[in-house]
Formats: structure tokens, sequence, C-alpha cells
């Protein structure tokens, strides 16, 4: 079950992936200052004319508005929410990134190590 896995892990670019693992961090951490400096609630909609006998009321109007600021509101935590969960994600990757460099270099001193211990075992029985 282990050689699928290590034929996965072979496919993917990680050349490309530690190549852009700072630039996705960076666009997270963009975003997230962008939506934390954005006051909730800006709307761009230009008010519309409706014929006087479609005219609500002003009771109406005020419940209409209460609920769509809720909305508003729900609909900015929520982008909140999903902007901070996209900068942790961007931050593990980079922190998984660090970790597959540091993986690849104790397997380079690994392989260097068991070609250095074959070498001496080749030369301890031929010499004997």
């Amino acid at each position: 079950m282990a050689i699928p896995w290590l034929m996965a892990l072979k496919v993917i670019p990680w050349g490309d992936v530690i190549e852009h693992a700072p630039t996705v961090l960076r666009a997270a951490r963009k975003l997230m200052d962008r939506q934390s400096s954005q006051p909730p609630g800006q709307a761009g909609t230009p008010a519309t004319q409706t014929p006087v006998s479609q005219v609500p009321s002003l009771g109406e109007l005020k419940n209409a508005l209460i609920a769509a600021q809720g909305q508003i509101d729900l609909q900015a935590q929520t982008q909140r929410e999903l902007t901070e969960t996209l900068a942790e994600l961007a931050e593990q990757n980079a922190r998984l990134v660090s970790a597959v460099d540091v993986l690849q270099l104790r397997t380079r001193l690994l392989m260097w190590g068991a070609a250095a211990m074959l070498v001496w075992l080749v030369v301890l029985t031929w010499w004997a």
C-alpha cells in the first residue's frame, strides 16, 4: 500500500509547489488585510424607481432593511472566516513545503551515508 503513495508523491511537481508557496502565502495575507480593512455592509446598488401603487410602507421598508443588513453582516462574517481559513491553509502549505525540503535533505544524506557504508563493506570484504 505504500507504493501507490510513493508513486503519487513522485508525480507531484514539488519544485513548482515550493516555488509558488510564498506567492500563495502573500496573496492570502493581502486578501486577509483587504478584508479586515473594508467596513462591513458596503453596497453599491443604484436605486430604482417604482410606481407609486407598489411603494411599500415605512414599516415594511424598515423590516426589509433590517433583514438585508442581517444578511450582509452574515455574509461579511462568512467571508472573513473563509479568508482566515485560506490564510491558515497557505501558512500550512508553506510549513509543509519547508518540511518537504528538510525531508529531501535528510533523504539525500541517508542515501550518501548508505552509499558510503556500501563502499566500506565492499572494501572490507575485498581486503579480508
